[in-house]
Formats: C-alpha cells, sequence, structure tokens
C-alpha cells in the first residue's frame, strides 16, 4: 500500500514590493510635499553649482554636486532608507562644521590678507588703476550718466557720432537706436536710464560713485579708461604701468621699472621694491613658520600665550572656588532666607556679559571711575593702563560674571549628594571636615569635572570679556598687530585678522586659529581622560 505525500501548499506568489519613494496614499499629499521639497533643494543645489562653476571653484562644485546626487538618490530609492534620516544632519555638519575647518586650513596655508585678497588678474587691474593718469591731448567725449537698477554706467559720442555705452565691469560697446541731443550728448539709451543732469548736480552721493566710476575702453587695460570729473564729459584716463602678459611683468613707463610676477603673489623690481596690489597664493608651512621664527611676533606671541593660560585658569579656579563655598553656605538648611539670598547671587548671571564688561571699563577708569572713588580713597590707580593691574582687573570682572554659573551647579551637585552616605560618615565619627574633604568635595567634582573642562576651553577664547572691557590693551610696546597686555589668543587672532582695523592678514590668523584649536582640543582630551579617576569615588 502506497501512502502519497500530502500535497504541498502552493505560496502565492508575492507581488513586487513597491519603492516608498514612489508610494501614493490617499490624497497623496506627503509625496506631493516630498516632490515640493525636493525640487526646491534641486533648484538650490543647481544654484549653487552654476555658481561655482562661473567662480571656477571646482572643490565646491564637486561636492555641490555629490551632495545634489546623493539627495536624489537617498530620497527617490528605497535601498538607502536608513539615509533618508541621517542625510540632513550629516549635510548640516559637513556645510557648518566640516567645510568651516577645512577653509580655515586652506587660508592658514596662503598669504591672504592686505594687499593679497584677489586673483592676479584682479592684482594688474589694481596696479593699472593706482597708476592711471589722463593722456596729454586726449579728446573729450559728451557723457552721459546711465542708470539700471543699482548699476551706473556711461554713454558717450565718439568722433565718428557713434554711441558707446559700458560699465565698470564691461567694456565700452556700440550701441543702435540711441539719441543724441542738441547738447551732443546722449538723451536716449535702449535699456538704460539717462541720469538727469540736475539729480547729478544735486546729489553729492551720487557724484561720489561717478566720480570713482572707470569704464573700460577696451578688453585690454593698457588701453585705459573713461572718467569724469563733472558728469558732463569724459576723457581717456590711461596708467603709467604697462602689463605685459606673456612676460608676466608690469612696467613703469615713468622710471623705466620692470615689476616681475614672484611666486609669492607680488610683482617685485629688482632692486627689491614690489608693488601694493598682490594676489593671493599657497605659500606652504610659512605662516605656521612665522609665529615661532619672526622675533617681534614670537616674542609678543609667548607673552600672550602665557596669559591665555593665566587667565583661562584663573577663570575656572576662582568662580568655582567662589561658587561652591556660597553653594555649602546657603545648602544648610539652618539658613532662613535662603532661597531669597540665592537669587541675589544669580543676578549677575543674567546680565549681559558685554554690558557689564563695559561698566566696569567706566567703573575702572582712573580719573573718574568709582572704583577708585570708593575703595581706594579717591587715589589716582591707573587700571586700564598698568599690564597687571589691568590684567588683574579682567579677572575681576570676570569673576562676577561666572561665579553665578558655578553657584548653580555646586548647589545643584550638593543637593544631589546621597544622604544616607554622609549620614553613614557621621556614625562613624567623621566631623564635617573630613566629610567634606572625602566626601562631598570628591563628589561635587565627579559631577562638575566635564563642566569645569569645558569652561576651561570657553575661558581660553573667552573674546567678549577682553575685548568689549579693555580692547585687549594696554599696548605692548613694540607688538606687531596691536597686540596688548590683556590680549588672549582669540583676541590677538582678531586682531592679526584685521577685522578691527590696519593690515589684515588672515593667512597667519588662520594658522594661528589651527594651533589654538589644537591647544584647547589636546588640553581638553588629556582632561577628560585624567576625570576617569574620580569616578573612583562613585
Amino acid at each position: 500500500m502506497t501512502v502519497d505525500a500530502p500535497p504541498t501548499p502552493t505560496t502565492a506568489e508575492k507581488p513586487p514590493r513597491e519603492s516608498h519613494a514612489r508610494r501614493w496614499r490617499g490624497p497623496g499629499w506627503g509625496f506631493l510635499a516630498k516632490l515640493a521639497l525636493m525640487a526646491l533643494v534641486n533648484a538650490f543645489g543647481v544654484m549653487a553649482l552654476i555658481s561655482a562653476f562661473r567662480a571656477e571653484s571646482w572643490v565646491i562644485f564637486g561636492a555641490a554636486l555629490a551632495l545634489l546626487l546623493a539627495a536624489d538618490i537617498v530620497y527617490f530609492t528605497k535601498r538607502a532608507l536608513p539615509l533618508k534620516y541621517l542625510l540632513p544632519g550629516l549635510v548640516f555638519l559637513l556645510v557648518f562644521q566640516v567645510f568651516i575647518f577645512g577653509y580655515t586650513a586652506y587660508i592658514a596655508f596662503t598669504n591672504y590678507g592686505t594687499g593679497h585678497a584677489g586673483t592676479q588678474e584682479q592684482a594688474v587691474e589694481a596696479a593699472l588703476i593706482q597708476g592711471e593718469r589722463r593722456v596729454e591731448g586726449s579728446p573729450v567725449y559728451p557723457l552721459a550718466v546711465l542708470e539700471r537698477g543699482d548699476e551706473l554706467g556711461f554713454a558717450i559720442v565718439d568722433d565718428d557720432g557713434d554711441v558707446l555705452v559700458g560699465t565698470a565691469e564691461e567694456p565700452l560697446t556700440r550701441v543702435r537706436d540711441a539719441d543724441v541731443g542738441s547738447g551732443g550728448a546722449p538723451t536716449e539709451v535702449p535699456g538704460w536710464e539717462v541720469v538727469p543732469r540736475a539729480i547729478v548736480i544735486t546729489d553729492p552721493g551720487l557724484q561720489a560713485q561717478i566720480a570713482s566710476l572707470r569704464v573700460p575702453v577696451s578688453d585690454d587695460p593698457n588701453d585705459g579708461s573713461i572718467r569724469t570729473r563733472d558728469g558732463s564729459s569724459g576723457a581717456v584716463y590711461e596708467s603709467t604701468l604697462v602689463w605685459d602678459a606673456e612676460a608676466q611683468t608690469i612696467t613703469d613707463t615713468t622710471t623705466g621699472t620692470v615689476y616681475t610676477a614672484a611666486d609669492r603673489g607680488s610683482f617685485v623690481a629688482e632692486d627689491g621694491r614690489a608693488l601694493p596690489a598682490g594676489w593671493y597664493v599657497n605659500v606652504g608651512f610659512d605662516n605656521f613658520l612665522r609665529l615661532f621664527t619672526d622675533p617681534a611676533l614670537a616674542q609678543t606671541l609667548a607673552t600672550v600665550t602665557v596669559w591665555t593660560f593665566a587667565f583661562a585658569t584663573l577663570s575656572v579656579l576662582l568662580p568655582f572656588a567662589l561658587g561652591l563655598i556660597l553653594a555649602i553656605i546657603y545648602n544648610d538648611a539652618r539658613l532662613k532666607g535662603r532661597r531669597f539670598l540665592r537669587t541675589l547671587y544669580i543676578l549677575p548671571y543674567a546680565f549681559p556679559a558685554f554690558m557689564s564688561a563695559l561698566l566696569f571699563r567706566g567703573m575702572f577708569n582712573a580719573e573718574f571711575g568709582v572704583i577708585n572713588d570708593l575703595f581706594f580713597f579717591g587715589a589716582n590707580i591707573n587700571w586700564l593702563g598698568d599690564p597687571w593691574l589691568a590684567r588683574a582687573a579682567v579677572v575681576w570682572v570676570n569673576l562676577w560674571l561666572t561665579y553665578p554659573y558655578y553657584f548653580l551647579v555646586c548647589t545643584g551637585a550638593l543637593q544631589a549628594l546621597p544622604k544616607d552616605t554622609l549620614e553613614a560618615a557621621s556614625i562613624d565619627g567623621a566631623g564635617r571636615t573630613r566629610q567634606l574633604r572625602s566626601i562631598i568635595l570628591p563628589l561635587v567634582l565627579v559631577a562638575t569635572a566635564p563642566l569645569l573642562i569645558s569652561s576651561f576651553a570657553f575661558s581660553f577664547n573667552n573674546f567678549t570679556v577682553i575685548y568689549m572691557f579693555n580692547g585687549g590693551g594696554p599696548a605692548i610696546p613694540g607688538a606687531p598687530y596691536a597686540l596688548g597686555a590683556t590680549d588672549i589668543l582669540i583676541s590677538a587672532i582678531y586682531d592679526i585678522s584685521g577685522v578691527s582695523g590696519g593690515a589684515a592678514d588672515y593667512g597667519l590668523a588662520s594658522a594661528l586659529s589651527i594651533l589654538v584649536f589644537a591647544v584647547v582640543g589636546g588640553i581638553s582630551a588629556i582632561a577628560f581622560r585624567q576625570t576617569r579617576k574620580l569616578e573612583e569615588f562613585q
């Protein structure tokens, strides 16, 4: 007898799963919203690609193209579902963190700064402008000032009666269907609005723009440009400097001096003189070497660095000690009115730091400050002019600003201490001093150590107090870049960058920024590693 095997159930073939990226449910509002958002992303991406292409920034172009393709692949396929949630955060990290660090590192290896802020082409144009003079015997052309939106231009009538139009960016070009008035100047120019003569005469701001406007005669910068002094007639101005693109030289026709393009982004003559206009180039590790090999700069930065460490250390230890003492005092349940008194102590924390620094700046003034009047019997103590007094004053100001923060932190840490541990220690005969030294302080440090480390990093870069209190002063005699006795490294970077005025050296400032980043990162990493030893007390 044979027994037939039971029939195996046939499994119905599942229909292929539709991609979530193309899934349409209900009215489809979610899918339409996604399409709208991706349309905006693609439009913004294409705009970024066009801008990068026009600026010939190929790294930016490649990064933007990669990000745009990644966004389309992630949100229109089902294989990269996890990335749908991770991609926005990754893009934010790349754009606002990695790009900033990368660009700073790039600038650190260039001579980007005053006199080296553009390309070689822009440097040649700037040099020719600086040597520009009116061509002797050049004809005077009837001229009209044109306006198109925010752009200004000139329209002149040449010797043949043709109307030529140009702007600062576009050289003179012949236009058709323009009308010329009885005075000989153009009155109607297609695509432009002729600025009335009455407005030119009565508007000082417009007059300044017109006086500074240069319209190139042709694409060759050696042909000069049209300029006007009265807004009604123009003449050709040519530079006394002649640019030879093949030889990479600029020749001063008045002296015969030849300036040759050097590898360091400057036009240098044989006797060592250089034209003010230059361009930025890669200089390798020169900026980093200058920080240690330039005698004046290295000595000044050494002083600033020592003071930076001292300021950051004191800005953590003193406010923490004061905040801890106050927290221990006002953590005692026997003290009446603790809540009201705690509120009073944290008031400085609610006051804007920059405003406090400005107020203390006035209070420490040697002539009319209340510090000398109230606490030193009207003595003329030059708090802001003496280097050591200025340093003590800025430490005091920072102590007043930051101790409430540690007061709050230590109060929270004290209230979180295990009461049974303290009770057991008391039963074993440990007094208050022993409990403070062996239990309270170690446990408070375990809770606050990460905050102390981050506070050290913050104080290392506390630009606000330094700059608003005394501007980094008083000045260090002979120091470059106007560095002062209370300057810390971050304010020194600000001075070197030239944002506050004077010559700018962005390359050197970026190199110093990288070193500061490495120092703060290294100290924080070591400190965090050491804080693990405190966990033994838990």
